[in-house]
């Protein structure tokens, strides 16, 4: 087999003395059989550690670093990049500063996730170098729709919904006011719905039920209200 000339992150690895020239090689040749990057490659067979790597390719190439652990979860821009075009590029919108988005990679020289990102958005695009393994586990969790619920019973919502008291009625229309307990634990349900999928806004009309967000809409059973994003409504 003819030796694999070294370039770019391969050749940076070898002379920083994290790999030599053979392994090199054999990693190249191999990751892109597995079609991986070189980055996921080395990390996820324990070649070179990813904090390492990382802090190797973020002075070799001049990209900034940063430890997700640090990063602001709340602040990340949802709907602006599409599942499919960052777990292609194993890419992930980390912040937004007016005209720039600035997004998450592993691997300096993955530059077509750059120009792919910045011609979907329209944004100015700058990467930021994170660990490999830190940004597989960012990813899963920026796009897990049930990421949070665990802690919802721990989060205020700044609401004051009185209890229900099965024992009374009403003196006006004689039913009890049990019959709205329904209604408040539907209104809790929608709350907690739209906490979860990250909207901006909760309208409520009547006869009529879409979930929209950024680029999709979803029907509910419901049938008694609309949930629009940057919609003339909101």
């Amino acid at each position: 087999m003819t030796d694999v000339v070294l370039t770019g992150l391969a050749k940076q690895l070898v002379l920083a003395e994290l790999l030599n020239e053979k392994t090199a090689q054999q990693a190249y040749a191999q990751a892109r059989r597995n079609k991986l990057s070189l980055v996921t490659y080395l990390v996820q067979n324990r070649l070179v550690k990813s904090l390492v790597l990382a802090e190797m390719a973020s002075d070799q190439f001049g990209v900034p670093f940063l430890d997700l652990n640090t990063l602001d979860k709340d602040g990340q821009p949802k709907g602006l990049v599409s599942e499919k075009l960052v777990r292609q590029h194993h890419a992930l919108p980390l912040w937004r500063r007016g005209n720039k988005l600035f997004v998450g990679v592993s691997d300096p020289t993955n530059h077509q996730a750059i120009t792919d990102i910045q011609f979907s958005t329209g944004l100015n695009t700058e990467a930021i170098l994170v660990e490999d393994d830190k940004l597989s586990d960012a990813i899963e969790k920026f796009f897990d729709t049930n990421s949070g619920l665990g802690e919802m019973a721990d989060v205020d919502l700044g609401l004051e919904i009185e209890t229900v008291d099965d024992s009374k009625e009403t003196t006006l229309s004689g039913q009890s006011d049990a019959d709205d307990a329904p209604v408040v634990r539907f209104v809790n349900k929608m709350l907690l719905d739209a906490i979860r999928l990250g909207s901006s806004d909760l309208h409520f009309e009547p006869s009529v039920c879409v979930f929209a967000q950024t680029g999709f809409c979803m029907k509910s059973p419901s049938h008694l209200f609309i949930w629009r994003v940057g919609s003339p409504h909101a």
